[in-house]
């Protein structure tokens, strides 16, 4: 059974990225790294689901989303984009393969960063963050989600990386197979990807020509 929660709070991340702050239904349970399918409650968009990350923490007392919306089209995350404090999401069941199987580097592209939000933050109150690093790979850095939680948790762990702008503080380029064998020193490590196809696709290309186990390789199927 679907679960309708009300929307408690919105903060503004980006210039395209939302924080969404919702009530969490009863015995609601989730891994860090899983998503559910989103809905909006209202005519001719509550069949109209998509996939989102929870970036809150299973023990806390909201459910969290961090969404990007696209304008480009009036899909599902610009009619997100538009909703007030007090309206309604329809959330299904968790799911999800992005899970924790020990330290490693974190590797995402846009809002494919939003799995390992939950993550990062499960293993800071863990007191385990060190020896992960993530490496983020936007095209300005006006685009960069939560950059300064990020390199705050994270400090030298946290690399970030720029197409379409040059700028002190972030790395120039994509993250192809010169850049990871310049920033990874072990390639026997866990590997996260998350972030468009081409780019799971061609990051996992050069992760294994460069020697990472392909069974150490997690990205969502």
């Amino acid at each position: 059974m679907p679960d309708f929660v009300k929307i408690l709070d919105i903060q503004r991340l980006t210039h395209d990225v939302k924080q969404f702050s919702v009530e969490k239904p009863k015995g609601y349970k989730f891994v860090p790294g899983q998503a559910t399918e989103v809905a909006i409650r209202k005519k001719d968009w509550e069949e109209e689901k998509r996939p989102f990350t929870f970036t809150s923490l299973p023990e806390d007392s909201q459910l969290e989303f961090v969404i990007k919306s696209y304008h480009d089209h009036d899909g599902v995350t610009k009619a997100i984009d538009d909703l007030k404090i007090g309206e309604e999401l329809i959330l299904e069941e968790s799911w999800g393969a992005i899970e924790y199987k020990g330290k490693g580097t974190f590797i995402a592209g846009g809002a494919g960063v939003t799995p390992f939000i939950a993550i990062l933050k499960d293993l800071q109150k863990k007191g385990e963050l060190k020896g992960n690093q993530l490496i983020f790979a936007n095209k300005t850095s006006k685009d960069v989600i939560l950059e300064e939680w990020f390199r705050a948790i994270l400090g030298d762990d946290f690399i970030s990386i720029l197409d379409q702008e040059e700028k002190s503080g972030h790395q120039n380029g994509r993250v192809d197979k010169a850049f990871l064998e310049q920033h990874i020193s072990d390639f026997s490590q866990e590997f996260y990807i998350c972030g468009p196809d081409p780019m799971i696709k061609a990051v996992s290309k050069s992760l294994e020509e460069l020697g990472a186990n392909p069974e150490a390789i997690v990205f969502e199927k």
